[in-house]
């Protein structure tokens, strides 16, 4: 008999604890315009199974991710037998309006509005478009449902036109194009896991580029068009905790694309060949006591079939890599540059915050034709300091408004202010 007690007792425990621990209800609170079949199609944690706190912690960040969600958190309720799993959601305003100022290549002013709506029809879907005069006249219009088939997959399209005066940097010397390009694009979407992601895009592009300016270079074509397809290849791995503007974690996102050209035999097409580039982003978020945030980017990017090509791929710019050098400054068939920033909160009440923050940017090119080992020899290295502040609505989807002052370090470096829409990265 006191063999079998011991046993006995054990089941008990365990059945007991089981029963304890089973929520017979998921509930979601504070929904306005989310869809709550939207979101139970999305969290892993189901009614009538055992609770699991890793599987509710995944569902909060995951949930937390979503444009259209501000804040998540858990809570469990027991009333007799039943226990009650609520997910309590505070939701962001999502249509979201956008203006950026700039100084264009010909030295006149230019800007960019947009308007964006990122939790369509209450399941997160993105619709948007934008209108932009950079000298000239360009727009864009995007649609994306990144869960249309499942919580693992979704599709998007887009359609530019984009028209802008490019400086292109020969051996004789820098000159003016006019350059187009009219493209559309599809993509597939796919979530591995709540860590693992992918897209999978292809997109038609006509570009033309058309000399502007008075003095045409000796032996430079004067126009050059061209069809291309470029396919494209996008893997994320995002392990990130978000708490409003504090973020703490890491993403790590490789993008690689195939550009091939259609028409690359036709007279003047020999600058535009077939090529691969990757671009590498590792990102690195650290929370520091109770309103301190470290944020460090390192980016690699690399090019190979168009090393000796005056339309290089990779821009330096003010908008893309380092705060305070200008508009559209070089190119480069490679890049390794490295962006650092302390971002330390001053005020925060309510829905509103403010931030001030300090950051370093620092990068190098490969010019057209040379080899690597110029990333590292210092002939094309940029070094940035630079201060700034963020005025942040804790409640709208990526309403951080941010104006940056960086200054250059090295002799003949620029100075500039750097303004835009969301955090730098």
């Amino acid at each position: 008999m006191k063999k079998l007690l011991l046993p006995c007792l054990l089941f008990c425990c365990l059945f007991g604890f089981s029963q304890e621990q089973k929520i017979t209800k998921l509930e979601f609170e504070g929904l306005k315009r989310t869809k709550e079949s939207f979101l139970r199609r999305l969290v892993k944690v189901r009614a009538n199974t055992v609770y699991d706190s890793v599987l509710v912690k995944q569902d909060i960040e995951r949930l937390k991710r979503l444009p259209g969600i501000a804040n998540a958190k858990d809570s469990v309720y027991t009333l007799g037998n039943e226990k009650t799993l609520v997910y309590r959601i505070e939701e962001n305003f999502t249509i979201i309006p956008g203006l950026r100022i700039a100084t264009a290549n010909n030295g006149e002013f230019a800007y960019r509005i947009s308007a964006f709506e990122f939790n369509l029809f209450g399941n997160n879907q993105l619709l948007g478009g934008f209108y932009e005069r950079n000298v000239f006249d360009s727009y864009g219009v995007f649609w994306e449902h990144p869960f249309l088939f499942s919580d693992k997959w979704g599709i998007g399209f887009s359609y530019q036109d984009n028209t802008t005066q490019e400086p292109v940097f020969f051996e004789e010397g820098i000159k003016d194009y006019r350059f187009n390009a009219r493209s559309a694009e599809g993509n597939l979407l796919f979530f591995f896991d709540f860590k693992n992601e992918a897209e999978l895009g292809v997109s038609f592009v006509k570009e033309s580029y058309d000399f502007f300016g008075d003095e045409p270079l000796l032996g430079r074509p004067l126009s050059l068009e061209a069809d291309k397809l470029i396919y494209r290849g996008q893997y994320r791995y995002v392990d990130l905790d978000i708490d409003y503007q504090y973020v703490d974690g890491t993403i790590n996102e490789f993008t690689t694309q195939y550009i091939s050209f259609l028409n690359g035999d036709e007279p003047g097409t020999e600058f535009l060949g077939d090529f691969v580039s990757f671009r590498n982003d590792l990102i690195h978020y650290r929370k520091l006591g109770t309103k301190g945030n470290w944020a460090s980017r390192l980016r690699f990017a690399a090019a190979f079939g168009n090393e000796d090509s005056p339309f290089a791929p990779f821009t330096l710019d003010n908008q893309l890599n380092i705060r305070g050098v200008g508009n559209t400054v070089d190119r480069g068939t490679a890049a390794l540059v490295l962006n650092t920033e302390y971002r330390h909160t001053f005020y925060e009440k309510g829905w509103f915050a403010i931030q001030g923050n300090a950051f370093i940017d620092a990068g190098s090119w490969r010019e057209p034709g040379e080899n690597f080992g110029q990333l590292f020899d210092g002939t094309s290295t940029r070094l940035y300091s630079g201060v700034g502040f963020r005025l942040i609505h804790k409640r709208i989807f990526n309403a951080v408004f941010r104006l940056d002052y960086g200054f250059g370090i090295s002799n003949e470096s620029t100075n500039g202010i750097v303004f835009g829409i969301g955090q730098y990265f």
